[in-house]
C-alpha cells in the first residue's frame, strides 16, 4: 500500500465513522494507553493491553456460520488445504484499574486460502461467490475466550498474510457494537511455512511485515500471534484487550 493509497483508506475509514456515529452505532475502541492489566485464565496469566483496531477489508461477509473448524465449504463439504492452525483468542473488557474476561461476545475470523483466494466474493483474480471455506464464528465463554481450527492463511498481492477479526457484545444485535482488527505472524515462521506445499506453488510473496502499510502505520507489531509447533502445524493464540465505550 503507497502512502497515497494509506490517506484514501484512512480518508474512507474517517468518513465511515462519521456515518456510523450518525447513526447511533456503538463502537469499541482500540489504540488507547488508558488500560492495561492482567488476569488469569485456567492457571495462565493472561496480559490485558488494549489491542490496535485496523480496516476491516473488502471481504467480509456475514455469514453467521457459528463453527469451531471453518476450513470447510458447507456447499459441497470440501476442505481448504494448508498447514492445521489452531487459534485460541482470549477476549479481555479493560479499563484504568481492572481487566475482566467478556463473555457471551461473538466472534469472527476470516481470511484468504493457501493461494491467496477468499470465499464468497467477487474479485479480479478470482469469483467464490457461494463458497463459504475459511469463514466462521464463535462465542466467548465465562473465560471470555474461543477456539478455531484454521489453516496458515496464504498471500496476495500488497498484503503481508494475515486474518481478519470481528467483535461483537451483543449476538442479538449483530452490528449494535463491535471491533475489527488483524492478526500476523512472525516473517520467518511465514518463510518456514511458505518453503512447504500447498503455499510454495506461488513463488516468492510479497510484501514482508514491514512493506504491508496496513501493518506498518496501524499497529501491527502489536498484532503478531504466538504460536507454538504442534505435531500437525501450529496452535496460536492471542490476548485482545478492548476498551467499551
Amino acid at each position: 500500500m503507497s502512502a497515497d493509497d494509506y490517506q484514501e483508506w484512512l480518508l474512507s475509514r474517517r468518513k465511515m465513522l462519521t456515518l456510523l456515529g450518525a447513526a447511533g452505532i456503538n463502537m469499541l475502541t482500540g489504540c488507547s494507553s488508558r488500560g492495561s492489566g492482567t488476569r488469569e485464565v485456567n492457571g495462565r496469566i493472561l496480559s490485558c493491553i488494549v489491542t490496535p483496531q485496523q480496516t476491516e477489508g473488502p471481504y467480509f461477509v456475514d455469514e453467521r456460520l457459528h463453527r469451531p473448524d471453518i476450513r470447510s465449504d458447507p456447499s459441497d463439504g470440501s476442505i481448504r488445504e494448508g498447514l492445521p492452525l489452531a487459534l485460541e483468542i482470549h477476549v479481555s473488557s479493560v479499563d484504568k484499574t481492572d481487566c475482566k474476561p467478556l463473555a457471551g461476545a461473538v466472534v469472527d475470523i476470516w481470511h484468504c486460502d493457501a493461494q491467496g483466494v477468499y470465499s464468497d466474493v467477487m474479485d479480479s483474480g478470482f469469483n467464490t461467490v457461494g463458497k463459504k471455506f475459511l469463514r466462521g464464528y464463535q462465542v466467548t465463554d465465562t473465560n471470555g475466550s474461543v477456539r478455531f481450527t484454521t489453516i496458515y492463511p496464504g498471500w496476495y498481492s500488497g498484503r503481508t498474510p494475515h486474518i481478519h477479526f470481528k467483535i461483537r457484545t451483543d449476538p442479538k444485535y449483530m452490528r449494535a457494537r463491535e471491533f475489527t482488527s488483524q492478526f500476523y505472524f512472525d516473517d520467518s515462521i511465514t518463510d518456514h511455512v511458505y518453503a512447504t506445499q500447498p503455499y510454495a506453488q506461488r513463488g516468492p510473496r510479497a510484501p514482508r511485515n514491514k512493506g504491508d502499510g496496513i501493518f506498518r502505520w496501524s499497529g501491527g507489531d502489536q498484532l503478531i500471534l504466538t504460536l507454538i509447533k504442534s505435531d500437525t502445524g501450529y496452535v496460536g493464540s492471542f490476548n485482545v484487550g478492548l476498551e467499551i465505550s
